[in-house]
């Protein structure tokens, strides 16, 4: 492998692990905030529905027991939440790792032997497939694209990758979940419409 290819492969798995670091601390993060938020709406709305009429309607008080159901599925999770982080940071060790390969690897001259730089890469590759955070919580792969792009120092993985908007920083499933909203939200218009 020469050293372009080699640039390319640190850069490949860099973005592999620091997405997971990135996933593994967003199901962390929601575990561990979202259910007290969800309490706290759910306790203001209750309060508030005391002195304040229209917060007694049927559909307010469904989305609250709708509260209610959401926070029980993230418990399911609230046994694993140490391991969530504990992951989260072993793989961004390996992520800052991975980017000081790829920066011994670029002041390399041209032609220089790279044995000992590609045996550097195996041996973190290996130590990457130990994860054992394969369960994550939904929305989490949102979430992770933000961390991952908008608050992570990735410059020297877009070197090699070319990221773009759409195409890779906005989560497919967020594009084509906004894309059927949007359309739902026409159709409806134009229904009202007629």
């Amino acid at each position: 492998m020469n050293r372009t290819g080699l640039l390319r492969s640190i850069a490949e798995t860099g973005y592999n692990v620091g997405f997971g670091a990135k996933k593994n601390f967003a199901t962390h993060d929601i575990v561990q905030k979202v259910p007290s938020g969800l309490g706290l709406v759910s306790l203001l709305v209750g309060l508030y529905a005391l002195v304040w009429e229209p917060l007694n309607a049927k559909l307010i008080a469904a989305t609250m027991v709708a509260f209610g159901i959401i926070t029980l599925i993230i418990a399911q999770y609230d046994h694993n939440k140490v391991a969530y982080s504990e992951e989260g940071e072993r793989l961004t060790t390996l992520f800052y790792r991975l980017r000081d390969l790829y920066r011994d690897v670029q002041a390399t001259a041209e032609g220089a032997d790279l044995a000992v730089y590609r045996a550097h890469l195996d041996a973190l590759q290996a130590e990457v497939s130990g994860s054992s955070q394969s369960k994550q919580i939904l929305f989490s792969d949102w979430y992770a694209h933000y961390k991952f792009f908008w608050q992570h120092q990735i410059e020297w993985i877009d070197e090699q990758k070319k990221f773009t908007f759409w195409r890779d920083k906005v989560p497919f499933s967020f594009s084509f979940t906004l894309a059927v909203s949007v359309l739902a939200l026409v159709a409806i218009g134009i229904a009202r419409m007629t």
